[in-house]
């Protein structure tokens, strides 16, 4: 299938021309790192809203770098699919090393772009991530937002399959995704044609700018 951005620069400013309501609002646009913060960066750029972090990081098999079997937001929430693990070969002790794993991660990010738990409550939130692809990220994140008293949830994606969005209607107020897929496998990477992963040190330069 063609990809359907040049990069996530792109992506984001597709996303802003669906969010056009938004402009120039009280807004929060809040960007999972790594990936969602060029395009949550370039989403407030264009509606002029202000852009902060928000680390979440998936709870990984320990037999791959990205599949996951749930994940821990910054708020140090966690949230585990226990049909997935019951369903695996996995160990109590390697989901105990795996959910460790992830919180580290998230605390490490916590600390360097860092999270306002002030500038969310009562707060319009456009969480932005660049895509979906099981939808554990999302689902944390977006519970994470309701603890800590967001007013209104704005799932903002460039591509996801009909399927996880469809879970993810069920959690949040509005979906915002261009680029909805169908069929059996997905990965978030077709969906441009310039795609790296970013380091921390590329993230934090974005969120400063």
């Amino acid at each position: 299938m063609k990809p359907a951005f040049r990069d996530r620069a792109a992506a984001g400013a597709r996303l802003a021309a669906m969010l056009e309501k938004y402009r120039g609002s009280d807004a929060v646009v809040l960007a999972i790192p790594a990936g969602g913060v060029p395009v949550g960066a370039a989403l407030a750029r264009e509606l002029g809203l202000s852009l902060h972090a928000a680390p979440v990081s998936k709870v990984l098999y320990p037999w791959t770098t990205e599949s996951g079997f749930g994940a821990v937001a910054f708020d140090g929430s966690v949230w585990l699919d226990e049909e997935a693990v019951e369903n695996s070969p996995l160990t109590k002790t390697q989901v105990e090393k795996a959910v460790g794993d992830a919180r580290a991660k998230v605390e490490r990010r916590t600390r360097r772009f860092g999270v306002d738990p002030s500038a969310l409550k009562n707060s319009t939130v456009i969480l932005v991530d660049d895509g979906i692809a099981a939808g554990s990220t999302m689902r944390t994140a977006i519970a994470a937002l309701r603890k800590l008293g967001a007013s209104r949830i704005i799932v903002a994606v460039p591509t996801a399959p009909s399927r996880s969005l469809e879970a993810m209607r069920k959690l949040a107020d509005e979906i915002a995704c261009p680029n909805i897929r169908g069929g059996g496998s997905f990965a978030v990477a077709d969906a441009y044609q310039e795609w790296h992963d970013l380091s921390d040190d590329e993230v934090e330069a974005m969120l400063k700018r």
